[in-house]
């Protein structure tokens, strides 16, 4: 094929016979050339893997070749001999060529290419004119609408044509050009498209098309999130228009209205307040709408309503007739159930799809001056964010089902116990009822309102907890896996009542969901049990060796993707009991299949980050009781750390050689030896003082990446505590650094370096008095901001005293001078939170005593 492109088809421009335009570009591919590029693009249609891999290579060697875009871009638009698919496909392969060479084109291949693009708007397929306006996009984009300045007034023109496909060509070009490029939009250069776009497009909502109505409404609808003046110039005619086609007999126009309206509300409300009774009725319509997409997208408004301030003002007429609609979409659908049929049967042995495995990110370690707070009753400031995610990821896949729910969970947080007399009669009826999609979608009501109702719903709990406890043996998949969320959403009132009267049955009723035979039910008895973990604590210290020979049989039963979320069951639990698992007969269930397990991963495998996490809470825990496990696990991360900062320093100097590693790799190396450190102490030392981590740690914290430097800090903090004697040698470098991350801004990254100061000062002691101009000003610049988290600011005002209290008899009259920028109000603030934490007794890192005299200190200080 080589041969095909030695000599360079030639251009022909001729002018344009209107007069104006630019010259026309010919250009006429060669007979033998085309024949093979249209077997290649027949081939690429074939699934077999290694027929696949061979076209690739064979477009790729290609692209060397400039005339091969021409022969793409020909196929496309002229080849209508050729089937559709065909055409199409050629269309996206020259879409992806503009996205990765489009700047290395030559300039009369550019030209071409747009030339033909334009041509073809009209094409008669719909397929060629979507992947036409798919790809005049993608060339807007690389080149910028600046350097194609007249394709905007050339697609406004051909919307006037009174042929449908040029019309409809052009308009599926703009849509996504307004979907892809709306920021551009609203701000090229002195022409201002927008200005004679936006009316333009208003004058289309009553087309007589609806594939036409639709696209104007869709283009409208992406400025309005941007606020664009020239939208806000013609708001008042959009509103009206769009009232005007709400009603339309055609679902995709319904839809963009939804959507609008929606987006016009968290943006607009004054604009739609004067309406808003008529906008609840229509959306109580539309969200019961027999077009599942129409329901989904009007149900998308409960949730903004349920945010504004005049919610209840606004719905409170409605909310009798807007509960039910809401329970009747929380049903399964026929949709929802065809997908969901091969997940209904016992296929605990069926292995997981690999696509079927969400990716998982790991969260870098946090230090807290007092992590035992959650456990004492007490909540961290990510709480709400856990509860969020919690919810997040059982309305994953969203649909018209999980969006009542979601609506229902946000609007029993706004109406809170007045919602009860609405729902409660309804759930009497769904949760009694025969059939088991209606009685599972009111255990789903039953869970989605759990936190906005509780304290209504408490009465009512002696009654409905026997009932889901016994839905955790229902014969159906789907009512025993939801009964498991919705048992998790109470777990926080369950552990609060005597033991035999919910916990014990709720333990050993999630303790045998999570060996179901079905892996859908095995995943929400794992997840509910992680979320009863963190809420039960010590609570579940009784019923240990029941959990950890349920946990250890799963380990063996569990396919991919289950695992994952065993490993966090394991490390929430480990998290919980702290200590209470450091037992020989509790080690010996535990420890060998977590071991086998990461003996089995190799280094590049990312199944490492959940097991490292895992065990990172679990050698905290056991603490002298990892001893026997600690030495190769030890090495294997040191090696990790050390691999990846090899790699990325490569990546950087020979960039085309060598890619930039996966540093999730690193970090959770770190996280693993910061979890042996801080539940070894001492213990550890032999393996510090013959490994190179100091020197590794360094180059750690001037990573680029924050969340590498999160983790580098919480190391050294938990190694100063552990052995500073192999610390103090390095600490003339490491200060330097933590000042330099001081900044709030970064707030985890700052977290951990106030904590690992703390710490270091306390174990310098008057030593800190040389390193104080690199932080002083720094903690009291945090301290002093507004707004500052709550466990950034006890750490920065622990590492404030720590450096002020030991350090006050040698201060400088420079640094004395610093104290003067605190502000009172804050550490006055700040020393009520401490005097809580006094309240509470010792923390795990903090003893009574110490923050005793620490709150002693603050008090003299800010006096």
């Amino acid at each position: 094929m080589e041969a095909l492109y030695r000599r360079s088809s030639g251009f022909v421009a001729t002018s344009d016979k209107s007069g104006g335009g630019p010259p026309i570009m010919n250009w006429q591919p060669d007979e033998a050339g085309l024949a093979q590029i249209i077997q290649l693009l027949k081939e690429s249609q074939i699934s077999k893997t290694e027929v696949q891999k061979a076209v690739q290579q064979k477009l790729e060697s290609l692209n060397q070749y400039p005339d091969f875009n021409n022969y793409l871009i020909f196929v496309l638009t002229k080849l209508m001999s050729e089937d559709e698919p065909t055409r199409s496909l050629s269309g996206l392969i020259l879409k992806n060529n503009v996205k990765a060479h489009f700047s290395s084109f030559p300039d009369e291949v550019k030209a071409f290419i747009k030339q033909e693009c334009v041509t073809a708007i009209g094409d008669p397929s719909s397929l060629i004119r979507a992947t036409v306006g798919i790809l005049i996009t993608t060339i807007a984009k690389k080149g910028d609408l600046s350097n194609w300045p007249e394709l905007l007034p050339l697609l406004s023109q051909l919307m006037d044509s009174p042929d449908f496909y040029t019309c409809e060509g052009a308009f599926g070009a703009l849509q996504k050009i307004c979907e892809d490029l709306a920021d551009q939009l609203d701000n090229v250069g002195p022409s201002q498209p927008l200005n004679y776009l936006i009316p333009k497009f208003l004058q289309f909502f009553r087309h007589q098309h609806a594939v036409i109505r639709s696209h104007a409404i869709a283009c409208v609808n992406q400025f309005i999130i941007y606020r664009s003046q020239a939208l806000v110039t013609h708001m008042g005619p959009f509103v009206e228009n769009l009232f005007a086609v709400a009603g339309d007999e055609d679902s995709e126009v319904r839809k963009n209205v939804c959507r609008a309206i929606v987006m016009l509300l968290e943006i607009r409300t004054e604009q739609l307040l004067p309406s808003i009774h008529s906008i609840v009725e229509y959306m109580l319509l539309r969200t019961q709408d027999q077009d599942e997409s129409v329901a989904l997208e009007a149900c998308e408004v409960w949730l903004t309503l349920a945010e504004h301030p005049h919610c209840v003002e606004a719905l409170s007429p409605y909310m009798n007739r807007l509960v039910p609609v809401l329970l009747n979409g929380m049903k399964y659908s026929d949709t929802d159930m065809m997908t969901l049929k091969g997940d209904l049967e016992d296929d605990a042995n069926v292995p997981d799809r690999e696509s079927s495995i969400k990716p998982r990110h790991h969260h870098s370690k946090t230090h807290s001056q007092q992590h035992e707070e959650a456990a004492e009753g007490s909540g961290s400031d990510d709480d709400d964010d856990d509860e969020d995610d919690d919810f997040a990821d059982f309305l994953s896949d969203w649909n018209i089902r999980k969006c009542s729910a979601a609506a229902l969970d946000c609007l029993s947080n706004v109406f809170k116990q007045d919602l009860l007399p609405i729902l409660l009669p309804l759930l009497k009826e769904t949760l009694s009822s025969p059939q088991w999609e209606i009685k599972e979608s009111g255990i789903l009501a039953l869970g989605a309102v759990a936190e906005g109702c509780m304290a209504g719903i408490i009465r009512h709990l002696p009654g409905l907890l026997p009932f889901l406890i016994g839905c955790l043996e229902d014969p159906k998949v789907l009512v025993r896996s939801i009964a498991c969320w919705t048992l998790s959403r109470y777990a926080q009132w369950i552990v609060t009542q005597p033991h035999e009267l919910y916990l014990q049955k709720l333990i050993m009723g999630l303790l045998k969901c999570i060996l179901d035979p079905n892996k859908r039910v095995q995943e929400a008895a794992c997840s509910a049990f992680a979320t009863l973990e963190e809420e039960a604590c010590t609570e579940l210290v009784p019923y240990l060796p029941y959990i950890l020979q349920t946990l250890v049989v799963a380990f063996r039963k569990y396919q991919a993707k289950n695992l994952l979320i065993l490993y966090d069951a394991i490390g929430t639990l480990a998290d919980s009991v702290g200590s209470h698992l450091n037992k020989p007969e509790y080690i010996q269930l535990l420890m060998p299949p977590l071991i086998e397990k990461w003996n089995t991963l190799k280094d590049e495998d990312k199944d490492l980050f959940p097991l490292l996490e895992c065990l990172s809470s679990v050698a905290t825990s056991l603490q002298s009781g990892f001893l026997p496990y600690c030495e190769p696990v030890f090495n294997r991360c040191v090696s990790l750390v050390s691999q990846t900062l090899t790699q990325s320093q490569l990546a950087l100097q020979q960039p085309e050689q060598f890619h930039m590693p996966d540093k999730e790799f690193m970090i959770v190396a770190l996280d693993l030896l910061s979890g042996m450190t801080e539940g070894l102490q001492g213990n550890i030392e032999a393996l510090i003082a013959k490994s190179r981590l100091l020197s590794l740690l360094y180059q750690c914290m001037q990573d680029s990446m924050p969340e590498v430097r999160q983790s580098s800090f919480a190391l050294l903090g938990d190694l100063t505590k552990a052995c500073f004697v192999h610390v103090k040698p390095f600490v003339g470098s490491f200060l330097p650094i933590l000042g330099q991350n001081l900044n709030p801004d970064i707030i985890s990254v700052c977290n951990n370096a106030t904590w690992a100061i703390g710490e270091l000062a306390i174990q310098l002691g008057a030593e800190t008095n040389q390193f104080i101009p690199q932080v002083l000003e720094k903690l009291i610049t945090i301290i002093n901001k507004p707004h500052t988290p709550k466990t950034l600011l006890e750490n920065t005002g622990l590492a404030y005293n720590d450096v002020v209290s030991i350090n006050c008899g040698c201060f400088t009259t420079v640094q004395l001078s610093l104290l003067d920028g605190l502000d009172l109000c804050v550490p006055k603030k700040l020393l009520l939170y401490f005097s809580s934490l006094y309240a509470l007794g010792a923390s795990h890192y903090v003893t009574f005593v110490t923050m005793k005299k620490k709150i002693v200190h603050f008090v003299e200080f800010v006096q």
